[in-house]
């Protein structure tokens, strides 16, 4: 595919014997020391990596473990439709497929300013190669042993006449056996569970693993990606000498110990099979026998829970609040759905995995301001989930902000929010297969050091995801403004862009606006004044509106100046 645009600077080069992407960048930050007068010493570091990036996408599969379930059926038959762009009519109207709700494919980000002194935007996907969502191949696991036609009819969240148009196709799409351990999800799944496999815990992860090469074999498979969507769990006990180590977790499978969960079970096949495993329901998956595993066979994990409506807009809104020297100091959250995890979530041990992921959402925002807050200190947090089954996979949420305003004053926020509970994860099983997947092409490296991966756990998905796991000792960002600029900036680095800092400064500095002035005439605005927006000649070549000049072909199969592919 030919670039979409082109970075001119001689930081950045295409080796076409390789297929990949260096780019040479400055990565600056600053640290702060407290000295012992309470005194605080801040010092600028700037520090020159280099990002490599193998462009060429593979063909990758997805498996999903509870495929069968509301969200499983859904992304699959949802990327059909897209596949086969079909249509279909309901009482408002004629709906076509799309990918609205995806990060990835329908959202935008700024390239730079172009010489007309206005945002120059691309979607997402388009600053770095990545795996098209139609090209996607899914299989999975499931306890039920309904084909997907029937899971997308039980689920009851695309209309009729899509499923019929689809059920040639889906009901050829059937689960492969699962793992089922009655205590680790609510009673009320027993109906259910019809498509289960036997034997011990360790023979359980030889046929996980053997479903995935059977799967990347006989699909002709690059890569294939894990994905939990099954039931939420309750958690699990960490114990030393059970899960502690990763030593211990394989002995304690191999043993057949009651408390290693399914979850866990899967992510350690997933690893042993060096496939990137993300967890996206609330539940301990990630005990650290599982987490040292993963570092070790250098494996990506991501987790946990979808991040999908009401945790979303609260990791807006209370660091909106916080950000705006408002004090939120009552959060109640009530919600209530009726579909099968809702039904799972009404037995006490596995809402409290769901409370618990639901309620840590505001932590580092509230930390992150000492004048509204002592240490320890934090808003009053309370999340209801109640099983409505009338109202299937329309949940309802609804939540109270109070605040504490100037002058002892009070502010209060009430909001109703209907979600469509699937059709707003279904997009973000995509977002985070796909990232997960162009994660894996990046490398960087230090000027004296060597080029790796990130760290095994994978914080660049924390945007989707309701309580982001990060590396030992490392800080969890939930703000949600702060984890998109994080997904922006680092794919902006792998391309030689600064990061995007909204400072705007060749709108402010006149000696900054020059270049604009001098590339346009004059036009008469609806106020009556005078604004700058008509482009002449733009320059040989602008990087965020500053003129450089085109670099030459570099020798040893790199050539300067290459973007987006």
């Amino acid at each position: 595919m030919d670039p979409l645009f082109t970075v001119e600077s001689d930081r950045v080069q295409y080796n076409t014997v390789t297929n990949s992407l260096l780019a040479t960048y400055d990565y600056q930050s600053t640290t702060v020391e407290r000295g012992a007068n309470g005194k605080l010493r801040v010092v600028p570091k700037s520090q020159t990596l280099t990002f490599k990036t193998a462009c060429k996408t593979p063909r990758l599969g997805c498996m999903l473990v509870g495929w069968g379930g509301n969200n499983g059926s859904t992304v699959t038959a949802s990327v059909l439709a897209n596949k086969m762009k079909l249509s279909w009519r309901t009482k408002e109207g004629v709906k076509s497929a799309n990918y609205y709700g995806s990060l990835t494919q329908s959202s935008t980000t700024s390239l730079g300013v172009g010489c007309d002194g206005k945002d120059v935007y691309v979607a997402l996907k388009e600053l770095l190669p990545m795996v098209e969502p139609n090209d996607v191949v899914f299989d999975g696991w499931d306890i039920s042993s309904a084909n997907i036609a029937d899971a997308c009819a039980r689920a009851m969240v695309l209309e009729p006449e899509l499923q019929d148009k689809l059920r040639p196709h889906l009901s050829k799409l059937k689960p492969r056996p699962s793992v089922y351990c009655p205590d680790f999800i609510a009673a009320n799944q027993s109906e259910r569970a019809d498509n289960v496999l036997s034997g011990g815990k360790w023979e359980m992860v030889q046929k996980i693993q053997e479903d995935i090469r059977d799967f990347k074999s006989k699909q002709r498979l690059d890569k294939v990606i894990v994905l939990w969507t099954a039931n939420t769990e309750r958690f699990c006990d960490v114990e030393a000498g059970l899960n502690d180590t990763a030593e211990a977790l394989l002995a304690s499978i191999r043993a057949n110990k009651d408390e290693v969960s399914p979850s866990s079970l899967f992510a350690v096949a997933s690893i042993l099979e060096g496939c990137t495993y993300i967890n996206g329901s609330p539940q301990n998956t990630f005990v650290p026998g599982v987490l040292q595993l993963a570092e070790q066979k250098g494996v990506f994990l991501g987790g946990d829970d979808f991040k999908s409506g009401q945790t979303k807009i609260k990791s807006v809104l209370v660091d909106f609040l916080v950000s705006a020297g408002l004090k939120p100091s009552s959060i109640v959250s009530y919600n209530h759905l009726g579909n099968n995890d809702g039904k799972n979530l009404s037995a006490p041990k596995q809402f409290r995995s769901k409370e618990i992921s639901k309620s840590n959402v505001v932590d580092d925002m509230v930390d992150s301001n000492s004048v509204l807050y002592q240490p320890g200190e934090r808003p009053d947090h309370v999340v209801v989930i109640k099983y409505v089954p009338y109202v299937a996979d329309s949940k309802r949420a609804m939540d109270e902000y109070t605040s504490e305003i100037f002058m002892g004053g009070h502010n209060t926020i009430v909001l109703h929010n209907t979600c469509e509970d699937s059709l707003l994860a279904a997009p973000i099983i995509l977002d985070l297969v796909i990232l997960a997947e162009l994660c894996e092409r990046i490398q960087v490296k230090t000027e004296e050091g060597r080029f790796e991966h990130f760290h095994s756990v994978l914080s660049l998905l924390s945007y989707l995801l309701k309580a982001p796991m990060v590396p030992s000792r490392t800080p969890v960002v939930n703000a949600l403004f702060k984890q998109r600029a994080c997904i922006e900036n680092i794919f902006r680095a792998c391309v030689g862009l600064p990061p995007i800092n909204h400072m705007m400064l060749e709108h402010k500095v006149p000696a900054l606006m020059l270049p604009y002035q001098k590339a346009t005439t004059d036009q008469t605005t609806s106020s009556g004044l005078k604004s700058v927006v008509s482009p002449s000649t733009p320059p040989t070549a602008t990087t965020n509106g500053l003129h450089q000049t085109p670099t030459t072909a570099a020798t040893n199969g790199f050539s300067n100046g290459i973007k987006s592919f």
